[in-house]
């Protein structure tokens, strides 16, 4: 048998990233936060470039 055809033998180069997965877990958390922090800046410069607030965008104001 070689080394190759083992399954339980990792490749020690390959780099551990975590699985996508459905649901509540830490890979989803993580992504989310990141498009969350994303999703700020963007109305901040948004606000900075226009000069006006969100709610006016929204037309409460």
């Amino acid at each position: 048998m070689t080394q190759d055809s083992n399954p339980t033998v990792s490749n020690p180069e390959a780099p551990a990233e975590p699985a996508p997965a459905f649901g509540w877990n830490r890979y989803a958390e993580r992504i989310n936060g990141r498009f969350a922090m994303v999703g700020f800046v963007a109305l901040l410069l948004l606000e900075l470039v226009t000069g006006q607030t969100f709610f006016s965008w929204l037309g409460w104001r």
